[in-house]
């Protein structure tokens, strides 16, 4: 089967405007796209260094405020973060953020949670770089137990609870999570502890060895096979999503060109409908 279609970026650049943000969620929805998809910064370097993704003067929501305002306006797409540094996130006020817009959005949230690599925005949120890996798995096991356990606790190095609730539970048990990541390491988190997994910026022949590996270490955790989402390196055609669908990903998260204008935007979403590229189309019936 073909895989199917998101977009990215709903909450950045042209999409950090309400109105614009609303229109192409619609639009998506209308066109057969399955899922909106957010990013995550909360402060970027200023000036620019090399790593950093965006310039400081760029515009980007919080990914969680976003997809609260996205699900009001849409009714069946998917909403994803793409994805949230977990390792920068206070775990129980994530964990409640979370569950609020599963609940807002009737149970369509996908948490994409990554360990983050851009160290000043690291440091200015007080997280040491160093064990951010560790950090970040230990702060998923918190938020789980918030989610699913009758009796919420949790005693780690970074976080210690009990004897505490918060209501409302997600709508959807489990709560899905994709772990985003390129290295082994991040496999073997995707593997051990997620739902899917998320690549990013990657060609066929790439997200093939990467899906490759993935499968692997599910064979070693004896799990899988979780779902793949890959954001394509270039613009894509038919032939670009069969090669994708082949190399065994199951969704193309793409994204429209960078500050794009609203009409601009929106012909790019038409342009690249899944009827258009032979994708797979979320079913609105």
């Amino acid at each position: 089967m073909p895989p199917t279609l998101g977009l990215f970026g709903l909450n950045m650049n042209t999409c950090a405007d309400p109105g614009a943000a609303a229109r192409i969620a619609a639009l998506a929805e209308e066109l057969g796209y399955d899922s909106l998809w957010t990013a995550d910064h909360v402060v970027l370097p200023s000036p620019r260094d090399a790593v950093s993704p965006m310039d400081p003067d760029e515009p980007i929501l919080d990914p969680l405020v976003a997809l609260a305002h996205l699900a009001a306006h849409t009714e069946r797409l998917r909403l994803g973060t793409g994805c949230v540094v977990l390792p920068q996130r206070n775990p129980l006020v994530l964990a409640k953020q979370l569950a609020s817009v599963d609940v807002l959005s009737g149970g369509r949230l996908v948490f994409g949670m990554a360990v983050g690599y851009l160290e000043p925005e690291l440091r200015a949120l007080g997280v040491p770089a160093a064990g951010r890996g560790a950090r970040a798995d230990e702060y998923l096991r918190a938020m789980r137990s918030l989610w699913h356990d009758d009796e919420p606790a949790f005693h780690g190095r970074h976080v210690d609870f009990a004897g505490v609730d918060t209501r409302p539970r997600p709508v959807q048990t489990p709560l899905p999570v994709v772990v985003g990541g390129h290295s082994r390491r991040a496999l073997r988190r995707a593997a051990r502890h997620g739902d899917g997994w998320y690549g990013w910026l990657l060609a066929p022949d790439e997200a093939a060895h990467h899906v490759a590996a993935l499968r692997a270490a599910e064979a070693e955790e004896g799990r899988g096979p979780l779902h793949v989402q890959v954001t394509p390196r270039r613009r894509i055609d038919a032939g670009a999503v069969r090669a994708y669908g082949e190399a065994g990903v199951d969704r193309l998260v793409i994204v429209p060109p960078r500050n794009a204008p609203l009409e601009e935007l929106a012909a790019f979403v038409e342009a690249n409908a899944p009827a258009r590229l032979g994708a797979a189309r979320l079913d609105l019936k």
